[in-house]
C-alpha cells in the first residue's frame, strides 16, 4: 500500500475556484479508483493560487481480481449429435475468453447450459493510474474554463506542471499532447522561483514549504488571521471580524505577509459601511477598529511576498486606496445632496423585470400590500411601514449603490437618517431585505418584518402571474429563499395572518400582467409555500407524517402550524396515541367508504344503543372544549381533550353497526362519525401519522 499524490500545478486560479475544484477533484478520483477495483483509504485535498493538490493514501498496488460465472447457450444448441462443440459454443468460449474445453455444463432451474468461469486479474495500479489522473484532471468542473496555446484541452488556468506520484514511482502520462507528468513542482513565484522535486507524497508538504508555499489551506488560513491580527495590534487596534474575507484572502497568497496601512481621518467622514467596503471588496483589506468599535483610519493588506522594504509596499496600498476613498466620498458627498423623494421618482426608469415593468411598479405594489399588512397585523405601524415601502428602493440610484451594489438596503437607511426619518422608518429600508441567506439575520424592528413580507409576496406573487416560476433545476428570481424568508419572518415575530388572504392581496396587483385566473395562480403560490413550510420544519428534524398531517388540514397560518405539529409530537410520544389514531382511521376509512349520503345533523332520537348516546354527548363536550382551548392558544391541553375520545369512540365500534339496514339510523351513525372527524380535523389528520 502506497500514497497517491497528484498536484496540477496551474496559472493563478481566482480563489473562489479553488475549494470547489478540490472537493470534486477529490470525488472525482476516489469514483474512478473505486470503478477500477483499487482499494484505497481517505482522500485530503491543499492547494494555493497556484495548485491543486489531492493525495490518497492506503492505495492497493494492483486491482482486485475478480471471478464471475457467465451462462451461456442451451446444452442442446452447443453441442451437435456427435457431441461436438457447434458455432454458438465456440462464440460463447470467445466471448469468455477461455478455450472450448474449459466450458462446463450446468444445471439450472431453465435446464442445461453452457457455463464458463472467467476471471479478471487486477493490473498493476501504476499502468492504471495512467489513463485515470489524466481523465479526473480534465473533469474538474470550473464556473469558467479557458484553453491556450494550440491545446485542445480546457482547465480553469493554462496548466504548467503535473506532479504525479505513486509512493516513490512516477505516473508517467501526457495531458493535452504536450503537457508531461513528472516530479517537479512549481516554487514560489517570487521568493522560490523554479521547480522542486518532490521525493515523494510524503514529503510534498515539507517540501513546498521549503521553497515558501504553504499548501495546507487551513494552516495557511491560521497563519493570515495571526498575521492580520498582528499587523492590527501593531497599529493600537484589533481587525473587524470577516471570516468571508478571510477566506477569499487566504486563496489569494501561498505565503501570507500582513501589511499595515493608513488612510487620511478626513475619510472617516464618509459612513463607516461605504469605507469598509470600499477596502474589503475592490482591494481586500481588511477594516481596523478600536476598543470602542469604532472605524479607525488603517487596513491590513495581505502580501503574497515579503520584500526588502515592506514600508514601499504599504505606501503603494495606501496610494490605491487613497483613490478608492475619494471616489467613495465623492459619491456620498453628491448623493447626501439630493432629496430622497427625487431618487424614488427616478425608479420609473429603473427595470426591475420585463414583464412586470419598473422598480417603480414594484414600490407602489409593495406599498400597498404593506399597509394591507399592518391592518392585519398592528395599524399602528401602517404610517411607518407603508412610509418604508415608498423609500425602500430609493438608494438604488444612488451614485454610492452604483459603485458598491452590496450596500443596497444600507445606503437607503443611512440616507433616511440623514433626511430626518423616522428610525424605524430608516430601520426597515435596510432590514427588508432579510433575510439575505439560508440561516440570515431576520428583520429586527416590526415595520421592517412587516415590509419585508411584502416586498417578498410581491415578488413571488408577480414571478408566478406571468410564468416565471421555479423549477428543479433553475430559480433565477430566488423565489425559494424568499419564500422561506416569509415564513421565518412570521414564526419569529408570530405573525399570524392568513396566507391565503396575503397571497390573493398580491396577486389581486398584477391583473394587467397575469397570464392565468387569479385563483390559480393563489393556489399555486400556497402550494409553493406549503412545500417551503414543510421543507422548513422537516429541516429541524420535525416529523415528516406529522407536517403532513398538519398541513394537509391547513397552512394559512404558519404560527398555528408549527405549534400543532408541536403538540402533535408531543401526543405522539404518548402510550395511548397509537390506539387514538387507529380509531380516528377506523371513522376516517369509514366515511370515505360510504357511497351514500350522511344525514345534515345527528339526531339522539334516532340512537338505538346507549354508546351513540355517549359518543354523541363525548363529541359534544369535547368540540366545546377545544374550541375553548385553541382561542387561547393551548394545543396541548386540547389534543388531551380529543384523546379522551378514544374510549366513547371504540365503545361505539363495539357495540353497534354503523351500516345498519335501516336508512335513517344509518345515515345518522354517518353522520356522528362525521362530528367526531371534524373535532380531531381541527388539529390534523391523523390517517397521515404513522403508526
Amino acid at each position: 500500500m502506497d500514497t497517491l499524490l497528484l498536484e496540477i500545478g496551474a496559472e493563478e486560479i481566482p480563489a473562489g475556484y479553488i475549494r470547489p475544484a478540490l472537493d470534486a477533484l477529490a470525488q472525482n478520483l476516489i469514483k474512478r479508483l473505486d470503478g477500477a477495483r483499487i482499494g484505497h483509504g481517505q482522500a485530503l485535498t491543499c492547494g494555493t493560487p497556484r495548485r491543486l493538490t489531492v493525495t490518497v493514501d492506503q492505495v492497493a498496488p494492483k486491482q482486485e481480481t475478480i471471478t464471475e460465472d457467465l451462462m451461456g447457450p442451451p446444452e442442446k444448441i452447443a453441442f451437435d449429435a456427435h457431441g461436438k462443440p457447434s458455432v454458438a459454443a465456440v462464440k460463447f468460449a470467445e466471448k469468455a475468453g477461455v478455450a472450448v474445453k474449459r466450458l462446463k455444463v450446468v444445471q439450472t432451474d431453465k435446464g442445461r447450459y453452457l457455463s464458463a468461469r472467467k476471471t479478471n486479474r487486477g493490473q498493476a495500479t501504476v499502468k492504471l493510474l495512467k489513463s485515470i489522473l489524466p481523465e479526473v484532471i480534465l473533469a474538474t468542473p470550473f464556473p469558467k474554463s479557458m484553453r491556450w496555446a494550440d491545446l485542445s484541452i480546457q482547465f480553469a488556468r493554462p496548466i504548467q506542471s503535473i506532479v504525479a506520484l505513486y509512493g516513490t514511482r512516477l505516473v508517467s502520462f501526457t495531458l493535452g499532447g504536450r503537457i508531461k507528468s513528472g516530479r517537479q513542482a512549481l516554487g514560489h513565484m517570487f521568493m522560490s522561483p523554479g521547480k522542486v522535486t518532490i521525493p515523494s507524497p510524503q514529503a510534498y508538504v515539507q517540501t513546498m514549504a521549503s521553497v515558501n508555499v504553504v499548501v495546507n489551506i487551513a494552516e495557511r488560513r491560521q497563519m493570515t488571521a495571526a498575521a492580520v491580527m498582528a499587523a492590527a495590534a501593531d497599529m493600537g487596534g484589533r481587525v473587524l471580524p470577516d471570516e468571508e474575507l478571510l477566506d477569499i484572502v487566504t486563496n489569494l497568497v501561498e505565503t501570507p505577509i500582513a501589511t499595515a496601512g493608513r488612510f487620511d481621518d478626513i475619510f472617516l467622514e464618509v459612513p463607516k459601511e461605504v469605507l469598509i467596503t470600499a477596502m474589503r471588496e475592490h482591494q481586500k483589506y481588511f477594516a481596523v477598529i478600536d476598543a470602542a468599535n469604532r472605524l479607525m483610519p488603517g487596513f491590513i493588506a495581505v502580501n503574497n511576498t515579503r520584500t526588502r522594504n515592506m514600508d514601499l509596499v504599504a505606501t503603494g496600498h495606501e496610494r490605491v486606496l487613497r483613490a478608492r476613498l475619494s471616489d467613495a466620498r465623492y459619491f456620498y458627498t453628491a448623493d447626501i445632496k439630493v432629496p430622497i423623494e427625487v431618487w424614488v421618482e427616478k425608479l420609473k426608469g429603473v427595470l426591475f423585470q420585463a414583464k412586470l415593468g419598473s422598480m417603480y411598479d414594484k414600490v407602489v405594489r409593495v406599498k400597498s400590500i404593506a399597509g394591507w399588512l399592518a391592518d392585519a397585523v398592528n395599524p399602528a405601524e401602517k404610517e411607518k411601514v407603508t412610509r418604508a415601502a415608498y423609500l425602500c428602493k430609493a438608494d438604488l440610484v444612488s451614485q454610492v449603490v452604483g459603485e458598491f451594489a452590496k450596500l443596497q438596503g444600507i445606503m437607503g437607511r443611512i440616507y433616511a437618517q440623514a433626511a430626518g426619518e423616522e428610525p424605524d422608518v430608516a430601520s426597515a429600508i435596510e432590514e427588508h431585505y432579510r433575510p439575505t441567506h439560508s440561516g440570515g439575520q431576520l428583520p429586527e424592528t416590526e415595520t421592517g418584518a412587516l415590509l419585508s413580507i411584502a416586498e417578498k409576496i410581491d415578488s413571488i406573487c408577480g414571478c408566478f402571474a406571468v410564468g416565471l416560476i421555479p423549477t428543479g433545476a433553475a430559480d433565477p428570481y430566488a423565489l425559494r429563499r424568499q419564500g422561506i424568508g416569509i415564513l421565518q419572518i412570521m414564526r419569529s415575530r408570530n405573525i399570524n395572518v392568513s396566507l391565503a388572504e396575503l397571497v390573493e392581496k398580491g396577486v389581486s396587483l398584477f391583473t394587467d400582467k397575469r397570464t392565468e385566473p387569479a385563483a390559480q395562480i393563489a393556489e399555486a403560490v400556497l402550494t409553493f409555500l406549503k412545500n417551503r413550510l414543510a421543507r422548513l420544519l422537516a429541516d429541524e428534524g420535525r416529523s415528516k407524517d406529522i407536517i403532513t398531517a398538519v398541513t394537509s388540514v391547513s397552512s394559512d397560518r404558519i404560527p398555528d402550524v408549527e405549534r400543532r405539529v408541536g403538540a402533535l409530537e408531543k401526543l405522539k410520544g404518548e402510550p395511548g396515541f397509537d390506539p387514538l389514531a387507529a380509531a380516528f382511521k377506523r371513522v376516517e376509512n369509514i366515511l370515505k367508504k360510504a357511497t351514500e349520503t350522511r344525514a345534515d345533523a345527528v339526531d339522539p332520537t334516532l340512537f338505538t344503543h346507549a354508546s351513540e348516546g355517549d359518543l354523541h354527548a363525548a363529541c359534544q363536550r369535547v368540540t366545546a372544549q377545544v374550541a375553548r382551548l385553541m382561542g387561547r392558544g393551548d394545543l396541548d391541553s386540547a389534543l388531551e381533550a380529543i384523546a379522551t375520545l378514544r374510549d366513547p369512540v371504540d365503545t361505539f365500534f363495539d357495540m353497534v353497526m354503523v351500516m345498519a339496514d335501516e336508512d335513517a339510523i344509518r345515515r345518522n351513525r354517518l353522520a356522528l362519525l362525521a362530528s367526531i372527524s371534524a373535532v380531531f380535523g381541527q388539529i390534523a389528520d391523523f390517517s397521515q401519522i404513522s403508526t
